[in-house]
């Protein structure tokens, strides 16, 4: 059972606003609140070009001036515990959506400091702060990453992730324990979410088909990983947000045991397209709506600025989510295909990086 949460007129942090998917989350809850306040934190760092954060959080601020919502941006790192502190002191969330992270399977590789830091020392003092600052509801960004080279598929939160072969993957892993053990302490709602592949415009730079369309633009040669023997199941960013902002709705209902004693109201989820796509025709599909937007000419040799290469160290031949969960217990699955969703990206990139 889900117990209803009422988002009007409450005061909701969204931590990671203005990265990709906490800056889409904020625009919609503006665009559909009625009252309330949304405090954005985020420390703006420059893991991808900073530019991105500024106009993302441009488009937040437009968009708070014709709201009914205040919105509050505050920049700085989750991994400051005084300064966590002091927001939920001063402002009370009653919704905390935490996707404030160190992102990306191979950065954490050659920069493990920035994850330990942001993704357990950032995520415990959030947990700290929903201990002591009691929330509704705490929903947090986890990572299809944490499955691992798991063979079974379609991959199910029901399966064994004991076995990350990242770095980043081992955080979002610990995550999700931190987040039921205190779940089971101090019987905080939380709900976990396991995102798969999230594209679209103004998106990461470092995910694959951004980084591959500014490689091709400048008339580079693109990397397939795995001779294109890959799998992913790209989720485009609107579907995450709609999947977001129906569990915000829904914590897990707290209850007692035959001991007495709370169970922990905690529960994870996956959130991706169900349809797993193969990156050759990913990749085809891309540069097919790079030509139609105008990012690159018609008569584009695709072939000779593409070269298949072996797997990547920390990478996954196969994403495939079961999200039957979600469709359960939220009635909403994914529904957004990479036709739909890449047209849409190659529009944006015309409009922000081609214009004379």
């Amino acid at each position: 059972m889900k117990q209803p949460v009422a988002l009007n007129g409450k005061c909701i942090l969204v931590t990671g606003s203005p990265g990709f998917i906490g800056a889409n989350l904020v625009l919609r809850l503006l665009k559909e609140m009625n009252s309330g306040v949304i405090i954005s934190l985020d420390n703006m760092n420059d893991y991808y070009d900073p530019k991105l954060k500024e106009y993302r959080l441009s488009l937040i601020e437009k968009a708070a001036k014709d709201s009914h919502i205040q919105h509050v941006f505050i920049k700085g790192s989750i991994a400051d515990k005084a300064m966590v502190d002091r927001i939920f002191d001063e402002y009370r969330p009653a919704v905390v959506v935490n996707l404030a992270a160190q992102a990306g399977v191979r950065y954490s590789i050659d920069h493990p400091d920035a994850y330990i830091e942001s993704n357990l020392i950032g995520f415990y003092n959030i947990l700290e702060a929903c201990r002591h600052y009691p929330v509704e509801h705490l929903v947090y960004a986890s990572s299809s990453s944490v499955y691992g080279g798991n063979k079974k598929v379609p991959f199910s939160t029901e399966d064994q992730v004991d076995h990350p072969v990242s770095l980043y993957a081992a955080t979002k892993k610990s995550n999700e324990l931190l987040a039921h053990s205190y779940s089971k302490l101090y019987n905080i709602p939380s709900t976990g979410l396991r995102f798969f592949t999230v594209y679209g415009p103004a998106g990461r730079p470092d995910m694959f088909y951004f980084g591959a369309t500014q490689k091709l633009q400048r008339g580079e040669t693109i990397s397939i990983f795995n001779y294109g023997n890959c799998k992913r199941d790209f989720t485009y960013v609107d579907d995450i947000v709609e999947g977001v902002l129906r569990v915000m709705q829904g914590a897990p209902e707290k209850q007692n045991g035959e001991d007495g004693l709370p169970l922990p109201p905690y529960a994870v989820y996956n959130i991706g397209g169900g349809t797993p796509e193969n990156l050759l025709d990913y990749v085809q599909t891309l540069q097919e709506e790079l030509v139609r937007a105008g990012v690159l000419p018609e008569d584009y040799d695709f072939e000779a600025h593409r070269q298949l290469v072996g797997m990547q160290p920390g990478d996954v031949p196969v994403t495939y989510a079961d999200s039957t969960g979600l469709e359960k217990d939220y009635g909403f699955r994914p529904t957004i295909g990479i036709r739909e969703g890449l047209r849409t990206f190659a529009q944006w990139y015309k409009q922000y990086y081609c214009q004379e």
